[in-house]
């Protein structure tokens, strides 16, 4: 099952929270469900370069708030906080309700999978070879205090006529343990002879379950 399920989906509930906190009738569910997805293209889709790792939605009756996890947070914010309140006014344009926007810093950008695949893709589209490229990432994530790290990369590898994939594994990644810490990101590279899909992996320790991490906090 390890190798089916995606990481995030599978622990939701026991290491992983809702990435949309947020809860409606049967009536207006699909359209939030778009306008999640519309917030989250927007911004990435405007802020190629802020390296955005996630960006978490949740809504109450009055306003929506999104929690924007970045390791260029100066980028979002602008100078003066310009480029915030620009961006706050778009999204209010989009959806037609109230935005609260938090952007939060990411300070060691080599543990976060997201992160690392879109650098890897962005090495890929440069036309770096591909075992080069998954190398040197899965030598910093190692390097920066993760204890396993799996990329794998398919498509049509330096230009092969033939579609493949390769993988470079270091450390330990523990699909199945449940309680496992694993992150998983996921991009595609646009190189000229096609897309080639980019996946990592990153575990990070052994987590106590949501339920047991609140219960410590309010003790």
């Amino acid at each position: 099952m390890g190798h089916k399920v995606r990481p995030t989906s599978l622990r939701l509930g026991i290491t992983e929270d809702w990435s949309s906190k947020w809860y409606t009738d049967k009536k207006h569910f699909a359209a939030f469900v778009v306008e999640d997805y519309k917030i989250r293209d927007f911004i990435k889709s405007k802020y190629k370069f802020a390296a955005i790792s996630k960006i978490e939605v949740e809504r109450t009756r009055d306003n929506t708030k999104v929690a924007i996890h970045t390791g260029r947070p100066g980028i979002v914010i602008g100078r003066k906080g310009v480029e915030i309140d620009r961006l706050r006014d778009d999204l209010e344009v989009l959806i037609g309700r109230k935005v609260d926007l938090n952007v939060q810093e990411i300070t060691k950008p080599e543990l976060s999978a997201q992160l690392v695949a879109e650098s890897v893709a962005g090495q890929l589209e440069k036309r770096v070879s591909a075992r080069r490229a998954m190398k040197r990432a899965a030598t910093g994530t190692m390097q920066a205090g993760a204890e396993g790290v799996r990329i794998r990369v398919a498509g049509r590898l330096g230009g092969s006529d033939m579609a493949r994939t390769d993988r470079v594994d270091e450390g330990k990644v523990p699909l199945h343990t449940l309680r496992a810490d694993i992150e998983y990101g996921f991009t595609e590279a646009v190189t000229s002879c096609g897309h080639v899909g980019v996946k990592v992996w990153i575990f990070k320790g052994i987590r106590l379950p949501v339920k047991e991490q609140a219960d410590a906090v309010n003790a």
